[in-house]
């Protein structure tokens, strides 16, 4: 398994850091901190991570750090995204997990 990061539900290219606010003439963006719930599921290839409040943003890698890392980038790139478009940040927003009994 290789480290990668995906950005896959905002289906447009990455725009790097070239965000609104970075360009000549105007003040620089603010920085706001956000927190966001993630789910990592590690089997024998690796780890994989996925924010479910950021539909489509997931990432993996080969340990559990580096998986964690990626879903960073991931999550930043999905964020400009949003800002970019002047998109709503989803906050607050909880992921319960929970188990179920199936009889078979």
């Amino acid at each position: 398994m290789t480290n990668n990061v995906y950005s896959g539900a905002r289906n447009k290219p990455v725009r790097g850091e070239n965000m609104k606010g970075s360009g000549q003439g105007t003040a620089p963006a603010r920085c706001k901190d956000f927190v966001f719930p993630v789910v990592i599921e590690g089997d024998d290839d690796g780890y994989f991570v996925s924010c479910p409040v950021l539909q489509g943003c997931y990432s993996q890698g080969d340990t559990y750090e580096a998986a964690v890392e990626n879903i960073k980038d991931a999550i930043h790139l999905h964020i400009a995204d949003r800002l970019a478009d002047g998109e709503e940040i989803p906050q607050n927003v909880s992921v319960s997990l929970s188990t179920v009994e199936i009889t078979i």
